[in-house]
């Protein structure tokens, strides 16, 4: 956009956009492989669903008149393409959804896989080409042959219909006996009847269709679901005991697993590349960077909550809980609803001293230095305003697994030190809104008035009335009475 007063904004209209026309499907064969045209029609009709709302990313959208069609000529029901989603493309857009009276969504492409909270969701990933054989050669070179370690395999959404014959390959040719496969849901709020297809089943034989495992032991759905993935660990091993295997490009779900994972090591194999690798320094520089940002908002005073997501189950509840948390630590928060984030937006805000970004997984760190206020994740607010939670190294990048923290307020007169600024700092206390009137007159910022009949009122320090005090500029000046008047002249 215009980056001065003076810029008309027409350099923005006459901007050329680059639009991907090439479809992923080059014949009907690949659209009912790809799309899962027979999986997605037995969901719809099992379902009883008549309105269904399509999501596809940017990338996708040159399939989608095709897959629409054919979806309509198969089912008979009424189904149509959602716009441009207000948030992330990861993330099923239920409220675009609902406004077209939807009664289910078939999400396309790469998800964040985040739990959404009203409508059914069936994810479609597509299948990107991948060479098993140069995957396995690659798995073998970079492990030095040797079998015996612990290893989990996890990968990009995109490449989950293969990993079936992956593994079991790495099982039965390559001899590597100690092998976990991380499992990916492919529904969500799907009916039971849908669902028994696909839980709490032991699988003997690869079965590449349902993108699930054939390892020897049960899989238990209802096991806890971490970034969307779920995985068995074998009896008496912790996490940090294993090496991890991941198959995918560099992308925001594989930043999420180095820093979930950060105590593991973690190797990748890009199958567009067809290189393999240890990723090391990236991962290091990323944790300081997080720790940074965390300091930045304990010494904050005025936080403001983005709402970044409609759609992730339980996001209301991660504010109503982030605010409780701002406020029993003397802070004030505010509520932000903005779409899609962009400098220019925020920048509107500089009464605010940090953000918290409520999002999925994927979409939750914003590490751009562009941006005038630090802008954290709910898990490093956690970290910085609860005496309780201390910095171990450990991140949670889901802030599903925050509701059930505690809180222990610290004395309200104890200062800081900052290790940002290397001196102490007192935070301002903002008065609580649970606090009564002769609490409230304790804070020090107050001013108590007392009138003609004696009678007293307190006026209560407000977050936004300080910032505009102390700026130098305020705004046209009325000056009521205090200018002379004079004649019009031309």
């Amino acid at each position: 956009g215009p980056n001065d007063f003076t810029n008309d904004g027409s350099a923005v209209i006459a901007r050329t956009i680059e639009v991907r026309s090439e479809k992923l499907a080059k014949s009907n064969q690949e659209l009912e492989h790809i799309y899962e045209i027979e999986r997605t029609v037995e969901m719809i009709i099992s379902g009883g669903y008549e309105k269904i709302a399509l999501q596809f990313p940017d990338e996708l959208l040159a399939d989608s008149a095709e897959v629409t069609r054919v979806l309509r000529d198969r089912t008979q029901k009424k189904i149509f393409v959602l716009a441009d989603t207000s948030y992330g493309s990861c993330c099923v857009d239920e409220v675009a959804a609902q406004h077209a009276s939807a009664e289910c969504i078939i999400h396309y492409g790469r998800s964040c896989l985040s739990p959404t909270s009203r409508l059914p969701v069936l994810y479609v990933f597509g299948k990107h080409p991948i060479d098993i054989d140069h995957c396995l050669e690659a798995f073998d070179s970079l492990f030095g042959q040797d079998n015996t370690m612990n290893l989990i395999i996890m990968y990009d959404v995109v490449y989950s219909y293969c990993i079936d014959k992956f593994v079991h390959k790495v099982r039965t040719d390559l001899k590597y006996t100690n092998v976990i496969q991380s499992l990916v849901k492919t529904d969500c709020n799907i009916s039971q009847g849908l669902k028994g297809k696909f839980e709490g089943r032991k699988i003997t034989m690869p079965i590449v269709d349902f993108h699930y495992s054939f390892l020897n032991y049960w899989v238990d759905m209802n096991s806890p679901l971490l970034n969307g993935r779920y995985y068995k660990l074998f009896e008496g091993m912790n996490i940090e005991s294993y090496t991890i295997f991941y198959i995918g490009g560099e992308s925001a779900t594989l930043v999420n697993v180095l820093l979930t994972y950060n105590k593991c090591k973690v190797y990748s194999y890009d199958p567009e590349t067809r290189i393999g690798r240890q990723e090391t320094l990236p991962k290091n520089q990323s944790l300081m960077r997080r720790f940074y940002m965390v300091q930045k908002a304990k010494d904050a005073d005025v936080i403001g909550i983005v709402v970044g997501t409609l759609g992730v189950a339980n996001y209301l509840e991660i504010i109503s809980h982030l605010k409780k948390l701002i406020i029993r630590a003397g802070k004030k928060p505010y509520t932000f609803v903005m779409g899609k984030l962009n400098v220019a937006k925020m920048a509107n805000f500089m009464e605010i001293d940090c953000f918290v970004l409520v999002s999925c997984p994927e979409n939750c760190l914003l590490d751009s230095k562009e941006f005038y206020r630090p802008i954290v994740t709910p898990f490093e607010l956690e970290i910085a305003l609860n005496p309780s939670k201390q910095w171990t190294g450990e991140y949670i990048t889901d802030f599903q697994q925050l509701l059930s923290a505690d809180f222990q307020p610290e004395s309200e007169d104890e200062p800081h030190f900052s290790l940002v600024t290397g001196k102490f700092k007192q935070s301002r206390r903002y008065a609580l809104k649970d606090s009564s009137q002769d609490d409230a007159t304790n804070n020090v910022t107050d001013l108590t008035l007392r009138n003609q009949h004696t009678s007293i009122s307190t006026v209560l320090n407000s977050a936004a009335g300080e910032y505009l005090n102390s700026r130098t500029f305020r705004g046209l000046e009325q000056k009521i009475g205090e200018t002379a008047v004079q004649a019009a002249e031309e």
